[in-house]
């Protein structure tokens, strides 16, 4: 998940010189497929940095994003985790450097959105409805955090669908179906990845907008996810 995090006694690296960091071929491969979205975050002045963890703990996502003193993080956890790449394994060689490029583009939607000041914040003319009731105030904070969790992680689904449209549009139908088989339509538990409220609404990229903007082209989809979420 992407919280707020303080990352601690890890290398760090500018967006711009891991190739000549003392880095694994496993982390150059993903950094590499990577590269086209961290060039464009340097173009849009996106404080990035990219951190690798020299002892990933077993099962952690390969790809996470922290922020910490106003700078984003984008964290590998390869080292040390023989499941970094779990999430590729029932994909064919040849589409895993697309793949690994989408999920930087959606982490590089969380970044957008922290940098911006709009971090679990609502669109403008949205307003929580409903009240949840609970004798534990604890259960309340967990349910507020899943929720506001589920959104972001629904924003940043559809920026990778929407740069994959800019930068990838013959490879959209690939990594919609994808994305499509890692959310799944009817998960049994909600999670913060259950993002399938905002995924069906873009199967047609038609949905973006033609810009090379991918967090403006998400605005109106985003928007009716929210509505299909409550």
């Amino acid at each position: 998940m992407l919280k707020n995090i303080l990352i601690a006694s890890l290398y760090l690296f500018s967006s711009s010189s891991f190739a000549s960091a003392d880095l694994t071929a496993q982390e150059i491969r993903w950094l590499k497929a990577a590269s086209p979205v961290l060039a464009y975050s340097k173009r849009l002045n996106l404080p990035v940095d990219v951190v690798v963890q020299p002892n990933a703990p077993r099962g952690a996502v390969p790809f996470a994003m922290g922020f910490v003193d106003g700078r984003c993080k984008l964290v590998l956890s390869m080292r040390g985790n023989p499941d970094a790449e779990s999430v590729l394994k029932d994909v064919p060689e040849a589409q895993r450097t697309l793949l690994i490029e989408t999920m930087a583009a959606h982490e590089l939607g969380h970044c957008w959105r922290y940098a911006h000041g709009v971090w679990h914040t609502l669109p403008a003319g949205f307003t929580e409805v409903g009240e949840e009731f609970a004798e534990d105030a604890s259960l309340l904070e967990e349910s507020k955090a899943l929720r506001e969790n589920r959104r972001e992680e629904g924003y940043a689904d559809l920026v990778a669908l929407a740069w994959t449209k800019y930068r990838n549009p013959d490879q959209y139908a690939s990594v919609y179906g994808w994305l499509e088989s890692v959310r799944g339509q009817n998960p049994e538990v909600r999670t913060s990845h259950d993002t399938w409220a905002w995924v069906k609404l873009a199967k047609d990229a038609k949905v973006f907008e033609s810009s090379d903007n991918p967090f403006e082209d998400v605005r109106a989809t985003w928007s009716r996810g929210l509505l299909e979420d409550e």
